[in-house]
């Protein structure tokens, strides 16, 4: 029911192996039940090295041989991955297809023909032709589950997904190690440490803000994502010495940020109205009353202090009038 051409005998485990049918004829759709039922399609070809290898090795038979290709809504087809046949990848013979029939939609390969020799020519799918099959090499699951594994001749190959390389694509991408200053980073690694889809999630203690991205991936191209985001001390509104007054204030972070003090006094001969320490909160906040001045210590504090001011001035007139 067929002959394996093997180009790898005796050494190629898991190779690409061809078959064919040498007991009878069969329409295209016979053919690729023939091929799935005891191997795994029709042939797929890929390139030119293999249409070579193929027109060497199979005998001449004069209905030639259906491939894997077919018509599907107007497209040429491999029918085995669904993918449409492309420009590069067409093999016709001179002046096909030609579709002379307007039912001509499945394909023959041309094997040890005088002219046009391992060239495709399409047919109307009822025709009896042997079914060129292939069992492939790709399975169960090469190139590490991590690439597209593409059949050659007697073996195969590994694309690899983006992220991934080796032979077999069991190598991953690797980013450099993010050491962030003054940042928490929490990250998650599904293939390993700071590899290719790790992603570094980051956060600031309390009292201070972050400055960039809170998300960094690893992508394939062994960069990240974006720089390492970082943490600054987060603002409280400036404050001035009241009249009559000084301020003196210990920054941590930076002038007027988050854990910033200040204390306040007065000048001999003036108390202070107010807190007399205020501290930068996490909110941007000031603790304490906003509301303080220093006054005579003769004088009782007023609620408003421009009352007390006109007190002030009232009092040194009386005071003029009687001396």
């Amino acid at each position: 029911w067929g002959w394996a051409l093997n180009p790898c005998a005796g050494g190629g485990v898991g190779a690409w192996t061809y078959h064919y049918s040498d007991q009878g004829d069969y329409t295209w759709e016979q053919a690729r039940n023939y091929c799935q039922t005891f191997f795994t399609d029709l042939v797929a070809i890929q390139n030119q090295q293999e249409i070579e290898y193929l027109n060497r090795s199979l005998p001449y038979h004069a209905r030639y041989y259906w491939i894997g290709i077919r018509k599907l809504g107007g497209v040429w087809t491999w029918v085995g991955t669904r993918k449409a046949l492309t420009k590069e990848a067409e093999n016709w013979a001179l002046g096909e297809p030609n579709n002379r029939r307007s039912n001509q939609d499945c394909v023959e390969i041309y094997i040890q023909r005088p002219q046009q020799s391992g060239k495709w020519n399409d047919e109307p799918c009822s025709r009896k032709k042997k079914a060129l099959c292939y069992r492939a090499s790709c399975q169960p699951f090469p190139c590490s589950q991590r690439g597209e594994c593409v059949e050659t001749i007697g073996s195969y190959r590994c694309e690899c997904y983006p992220g991934f390389h080796g032979p077999e694509c069991a190598e991953v991408v690797q980013c450099a190690e993010l050491e962030p200053k003054g940042v928490h980073m929490n990250c998650s690694h599904p293939y390993g440490d700071f590899s290719y889809n790790s992603t570094c999630e980051f956060r600031c203690q309390e009292g201070f803000e972050r400055r960039g991205a809170g998300m960094l991936r690893c992508l394939p191209s062994q960069e990240w994502s974006a720089n390492i985001p970082t943490c600054t001390a987060i603002t409280c509104p400036a404050l001035s010495a009241p009249a009559q007054g000084e301020m003196s204030c210990s920054h941590l972070h930076g002038d007027f940020t988050f854990g910033s003090t200040c204390a306040f006094s007065c000048q001999m001969g003036f108390a202070l109205m107010g807190a007399q320490s205020r501290e930068c909160t996490a909110t941007g906040t000031w603790t304490g009353d906003t509301t303080r001045w220093c006054y005579l210590r003769c004088h009782r504090p007023l609620a408003d202090p421009g009352i007390f001011s006109s007190v002030l001035v009232l009092s040194f007139q009386q005071f003029s009038l009687i001396v």
